[in-house]
């Protein structure tokens, strides 16, 4: 197995877990939290930008570290 394969390989992980945090900690809180469909539909999509904020916070840690870093790697 190659590095760039061990590297797609990790983050195809890290990926899949944080999908199914998300689902787990948001999505299925969120769409037993109503009873009609519409309600539980706008929710769904309006927890699809708390994801985003997560991935933009991550993202913005990452790159944090990154530049901080940078001078060390």
């Amino acid at each position: 197995m190659t590095e760039d394969q061990k590297t797609y390989l990790i983050a195809g992980i890290a990926g899949a877990i944080s999908l199914i945090a998300w689902l787990v900690l948001v999505v299925v809180p969120a769409w037993r939290s109503y009873w009609r469909v519409r309600d539980r539909l706008v929710a769904t999509l309006l927890s699809v930008y708390i994801l985003a904020a997560f991935v933009l916070a991550g993202a913005g840690v990452g790159l944090a570290g990154l530049w901080y870093f940078s001078d060390r790697l």
